[in-house]
């Protein structure tokens, strides 16, 4: 699972990286996301491509929350078979946190790109409205297995897209899944580095520039 990242980018670049040409909610970065929060989401509506905020944890009108679903097999699912065809999105994210068990103790890690720059992870939304009247819009992450180095903190990790991908994943709404579904690969541990944060990011309140520094920790047994 993954329950927590981060997005320090400012618009400049997320606005620039993903080609934005709408921005309809207020944006800012954050260094702490965790499920049930209000997040950044890129999509293609009407011609335009749209950052905008939706519920981390898709609410499909028929089921419960779902933080992640699996990338490989949403396209099977009854339930996931129609927002995985049409309602596809990336969610803007500049680092993954996970916890690494180091004996009886855990170690909170940043996963970033070697470049520290946005990267764009697949996902699926849904919108709807309940008997109130109220509009419920939210987001997923999509899972695929893990690469070289996330495998040493959990056996899944997001499906990141680079930017021929992700225009593809966006874009083609009505691409057959036979297309789709070799976009959701781990991406190459090479491109990737981990490093310790402050065990404080367990309080999901913190969210500030601390939550991202690096912690004098060893990482020996960090796989290269």
């Amino acid at each position: 699972m993954c329950r927590q990242y981060s997005l320090t980018a400012d618009l400049q670049e997320i606005q620039t990286y993903f080609g934005i040409d709408h921005v309809p909610s207020m944006y800012k970065a954050r260094y702490n996301i965790s499920p049930r929060q209000h997040v950044p989401v890129v999509l293609h509506a009407n011609g335009r491509r749209i950052l905008d905020e939706y519920r981390w944890g898709l609410v499909p009108f028929w089921a419960k929350d779902a933080v992640n679903a699996d990338g490989m097999s949403a396209h099977l699912n009854p339930a996931y078979r129609k927002i995985f065809r049409r309602q596809r999105c990336v969610i803007p994210c500049s680092g993954l946190y996970y916890w690494k068990s180091e004996g009886k103790k855990k170690l909170p890690m940043r996963v970033v790109l070697r470049s520290r720059k946005v990267f764009a992870v697949a996902g699926l939304y849904d919108i709807w409205t309940d008997p109130r009247g109220n509009e419920l819009r939210t987001c997923t992450f999509l899972m695929t297995e893990s690469n070289r180095l996330i495998t040493s903190f959990h056996n899944q990790m997001p499906v990141i897209l680079n930017q021929d991908s992700f225009e593809d994943w966006l874009l083609n709404k009505e691409i057959g899944t036979d297309e789709l579904i070799p976009l959701l690969k781990p991406l190459d541990a090479s491109q990737m580095e981990a490093y310790p944060v402050t065990p404080l990011i367990s309080n999901l309140q913190m969210d500030h520039s601390g939550c991202i520094e690096e912690m004098n920790v060893k990482l020996a047994w960090i796989k290269e």
